[in-house]
């Protein structure tokens, strides 16, 4: 797989803020310079070397230009310039974690390059990790700024042993760029210390002069782990001509050029969206027996409660075992006497809520644990529900070409390969693999038939092939813990370069769903540095440790996801609906998400609070004809919209209602003075801090976890609406291939058209006089002449067998297709020859037509005695994504709807305000109708007022479009099979028969019903 980039404008934003600090530099190629030859007689007396030219213009102007920046971004503006490290200009970028600041600052440097001739720059990092992942992403950006820029970085990672490459950086007049961690220049080791050497293998001259004299640009990455004296101190040696500081979390302010934090990339959707899954444990009175609630199973007879509890065994060992418990089951019972359970018996199993409660009166909640809560059995529970929410988001995920990893975090490579066991499998492997086989089993079993592509994926690969541990290697090819400071600066990062090979510079093997590998296990020292943009779940098997932020470990899986053509899934419409990362904490839920809230609130401690007119006032609005400043009378009419339309509280904080409306695109339209600024308004708005708008970056419960049936369902007009369509039916077709053969051979003669290859030729010529700036940027050479010309097949090589291809994609036997072919026109069939490609595509396309027409002619449904299980409700709430729920809900039988698109969303809006209809539900997931082409679930089913419309109507599809060129073939033909379906079951002897079709809005539905 190769990663695609492409110009993003919030990119583009953080760029721009740096490079216009300097408006008015003027440009230069770089200041020639004679090199220190040292005592080498290898470099000529008179080589010269290139630095970075020295700032033109005066301090006061690069402050005004620092303040322009700062007021277009409505940021705080700056009194002075922020000394540090000896520079006078340190500028701090903002950026959040996964929105991709280390591509920010390559093409800062690119453009830097551009405008102002810079071209020697020195990405400082603290850690391997962090340095690993800046080499990787120089080298998967390169073609792509190659194209954007024209001209190459030439970049390399220093090495003491290595200092020959240091000659080239100072000689080359391009862009050059150096790594270096900040151990090669701020520790006090032998070799650390080589920098500042005079050393015989490098002309007794020292290091950190050669590189010093080319007056280097410093970027930072995450300089607050750079903020130790011994650092500080020797960034002055690098004599820097300017300091830009990239970070998602500065703790040394400077001077702020721009600001992307955690809020703004969500309401950007730069980043994923973040959910929790928490271990609670709770306490008893007396002795404490354990009991872990896993979930609760949904079957036609009664609901089934899965509890992890102690068991005595024959040998009288006491063990923990999975059982699955129905209502009246005594606990005492089934731990064969352990009488810590006497007394719990089931007296009600709650599907709805996720509840098992006892006759003791103790009430057990799902993903709960009893206090009786050992490590190994919270770690096991962990890695149990890491692996459910991984099948959960790969079943959706794998259709759209997207490939799912899980992280986990742990401690110590033991836990994870024991090479001093008879096993090597540590226990967490061990663990891994008994719950991956006993849960990747049930998920098979209840996986639907429309899921056939990932029922194979998940069947094609042994356990012990779906994860790996990614570690250092020693030299007998073991895994090994990565070597980690114990004191001084660095404390706790990694220092060992292998512990990154694979997991750091082969990142996109794991993306492409041919490599088995989907769990990876890791180190926790990798916190830093390794990101990978598919991974959706994440388990915190390392020990807690309060020096490790919560902010710093989710970051490792908030970059958006890519698909299997190394395309970000970054549209607006679907970001966050695809975008979801999963964390599985060792601690409850609540604590797990207000711990990580606050983080994130401390965070943004500098954001304001309140969206009022004192707020609103001076700040700048952006437009195409410039900056406009919010006056008084602009910044009252703002606060009062607000106000107005419930935006906000009475302490004018952004409220719940505001960010909903902004969501679903239903905001109230600002008045006429200020429509022409809109969308500059409500960036204002979204800047400002609020709870509710926090919660939405964590997932605080807020969205329902569960989602019960309601009165709704016991209507009398529900359930004569369910007995008139829950009949099951099965299908026939009868045709014989005759008339088969003859439509597609008509339809053949008549419609294929197949293009003839073509090439387009362009003939061009160097100009007379070309300047520097046409060659770099593909403007030296001058089109003369272009011409289509066309030609046999390029692939005219390849043999290819027609009758096969195209049988397979007809789903037609070879004699059929035979036949077809064999009496098509000559003159149409001889296209094949023009394209073979297209002829099968093409033919293939419309035999399928035609063979869906045909069915659909011929098929008749036969209605059997077996029906529908009203079971099928409460069974398809299992594995619910509650991100796409709806708020609650007044008519729909449940009390949220699980909804697919904006469409259905608006659809089910109007349905719940609608005085015409009395009940409505969205359709379970079991609810099937068997086609030719596949089994069909409809949408809705909706029973209207009897006073002003006398019928029950049912409709099949919510559609975008109502256009049947817009709609697929196997869409079409379910669709029509539905009509026949319902057709069939309506003749049953009952008033008010079901009515199926097809709307894309309400209104149209009320159209089809007043036809009636």
């Amino acid at each position: 797989m190769k990663l695609k980039f492409k110009v993003q404008a919030y990119q583009t934003n953080a760029v721009e803020a740096v490079v216009d600090c300097f408006a008015g530099q003027p440009r230069s190629d770089g200041i020639s310079y004679r090199i220190d030859p040292g005592r080498s007689k290898q470099i000529k007396a008179e080589e010269a070397g290139f630095k970075n030219a020295d700032l033109q213009i005066p301090k006061s102007e690069v402050l005004k230009n620092i303040q322009a920046v700062q007021r277009h971004q409505n940021l705080p503006i700056s009194d002075k310039l922020i000394s540090s490290a000896g520079c006078d200009y340190n500028l701090d970028i903002e950026m959040e974690t996964g929105t991709g600041k280390t591509y920010c600052y390559v093409k800062t440097m690119f453009e830097m390059h551009k405008r102002y001739g810079w071209s020697k720059f020195i990405i400082m990092v603290p850690s391997i990790a962090i340095r690993e992942g800046v080499q990787k992403s120089l080298q998967i950006t390169a073609e792509h700024f190659t194209e954007t820029y024209g001209k190459k970085a030439r970049f390399f990672t220093y090495n003491s042993k290595r200092l020959h490459e240091l000659e080239s950086f100072s000689s080359d007049a391009g862009i050059n760029v150096m790594v270096i961690n900040t151990q090669a220049f701020a520790a006090k080791g032998k070799d650390q210390r080589r920098i500042y050497m005079e050393l015989d293998d490098f002309q007794s001259r020292r290091p950190i002069d050669v590189i010093s004299r080319n007056r280097p640009i410093l970027i930072l990455d995450e300089p607050q782990k750079m903020e130790g004296k011994a650092t500080t101190k020797a960034l002055e040696e690098f004599h820097p001509l300017m300091i830009l500081r990239y970070s998602a979390t500065h703790t040394t302010q400077h001077n702020k050029v721009h600001r992307l934090d955690a809020l703004d990339a969500f309401n950007q959707k730069l980043v994923k969206k973040i959910a929790v899954r928490g271990i609670q444990t709770r306490g008893l009175a007396g002795t404490a027996p354990y009991m872990y609630l896993e979930g609760i199973e949904v079957s036609k007879k009664a609901p089934i409660a899965r509890i992890e509890m102690e068991v005595k065994l024959a040998n009288g060992d006491i063990k923990r075992q999975l059982k699955r418990l129905e209502f009246g089951r005594d606990l005492l019972s089934v731990s064969n006497g352990l009488q810590a359970y006497n007394g719990f018996t089931i007296s009600q199993i709650d599907a709805n809520k996720d509840t098992v409660e006892f006759t003791n009166g103790f009430e057990l909640r799902a993903g709960e644990a009893t206090q009786d809560l050992s490590e190994e059995h919270m770690r096991r529970i962990q890695i149990r529900e890491t692996i459910r929410a991984h099948f959960e988001k790969e079943q959706t995920l794998f259709a759209k070409g997207i490939k799912v990893l899980s992280l986990f975090f742990i401690d110590t490579v033991s836990r994870y390969r024991d090479y001093d066991a008879e096993d090597t499998k540590g226990h967490y492997a061990q663990v891994f693999e008994e719950e991956y086989e006993i849960l990747r089993d049930e998920y098979l079993s209840t996986l639907p038939l429309e899921y056939q592509d990932y029922r194979a994926f998940l069947e094609r690969d042994e356990v012990g092939k779906v994860h790996e541990g990614y570690f250092s290697i020693d030299k007998k090819n073991r895994l090994v813990d990565p070597s980690v400071k114990k004191t001084g600066e660095e404390k706790g990062l990694s220092d060992d370069e292998s512990a990154y090979d694979l997991i750091l510079r082969n990142k996109e093997r794991l993306l492409s769903q041919n490599e088995p590998v989907r769990f990876i296990f890791s180190h926790s020292a990798l916190r830093e540095g390794w990101d990978n943009p598919n991974v959706f779940t994440m388990c915190m098997l390392n020990r807690a440790n309060s020096n490790v932020r919560r902010r710093q470990e989710v970051g490792r899986g908030l970059r958006l996801c890519v698909n299997q053509t190394g395309e970000r899934m970054d549209h607006p419409s679907v970001v966050h609906d695809i975008n979801v990362l999963t964390v599985v904490a060792s601690e409850s839920y609540k604590d797990f998400v207000s711990n990580l809230q606050k983080e994130i609130s401390d965070a943004l401690v500098a954001r304001p609070r309140k969206a009022n007119e004192a707020y609103f006032k001076e700040k700048v609005l952006r437009t195409e004809h410039g900056d406009v400043p919010v006056t008084s009378e602009m910044a009252a009419q703002i606060e009062f919209y607000l106000i107005q339309n419930g935006y906000v509280d009475h302490q004018r904080q952004v409220v719940e209602a505001y960010h909903t409306a902004k969501a679903e695109e239903a905001l109230a339209p600002l008045p006429d003075t200020l429509m022409q600024y809109a969308p500059q308004v409500f960036e204002l708005v979204d800047s400002v801090f609020s709870a509710d708008a926090l919660s939405r970056i964590v997932d605080d419960g807020r969205k329902p976890k569960t989602n019960p049936l309601n009165d709704n369902f016991e209507k009398k007009a529900f359930k004569e609406l369910w007995e008139r369509i829950n009949q099951k039916a099965v299908y026939r077709v009868d045709f014989d291939s005759d008339e088969l053969v003859e439509k597609c051979v008509a339809a053949l003669n008549k419609e294929l058209n197949v293009t003839p290859l073509q090439y387009t030729v362009q003939v061009g010529s160097q100009g007379d006089s070309l300047t520097a700036e046409q060659l770099s940027d593909g403007k030296g050479f001058k089109v003369k002449d272009t011409r289509i010309e066309y030609g046999q097949s390029a692939f005219s090589s390849v043999k290819y067998d027609l009758l096969q291809e195209v049988s397979e994609n007809a789903q037609l036997t070879r004699h059929t297709v035979a036949r077809i072919l064999s009496s098509m026109e000559k003159a149409v069939f001889d296209q094949f020859k023009k394209n073979p490609e297209q002829f099968i595509s093409e033919a293939s396309r419309l035999i399928k037509e035609q063979k869906a027409t045909v069915i659909i002619e011929r098929l008749t449904y036969d209605a059997v005695e077996e029906r529908h299980d009203v079971g099928i409700f409460t069974a398809a709430q299992t594995g619910n994504d509650f991100s796409k729920a709806t708020e609650k809900l007044t008519k729909h039988v449940f009390d949220h709807a699980i909804v697919d698109s904006n469409v259905e969303r608006e659809f089910v809006a109007e349905l719940d305000t609608s005085s015409e209809v009395v009940v409505y539900a969205k359709l379970p997931r079991g609810f099937l109708i068997p086609t030719p082409v596949g089994d069909y679930n409809p949408d809705w089913a909706i029973s209207f007022e009897e006073g002003s419309v006398r019928h029950i109507y049912f409709v099949a599809e919510t559609k975008g479009s109502m256009s049947s060129m817009k709609l697929r073939p196997d869409e079409l033909t379910k669709i029509e099979c539905a009509r026949k379906f319902f057709a069939e079951i309506s003749k049953a002897d009952l008033p008010n028969n079901v009515r199926y079709d097809v709307v894309d809005s309400y209104s149209k539905l009320m159209d089809l019903v007043a036809r009636q």
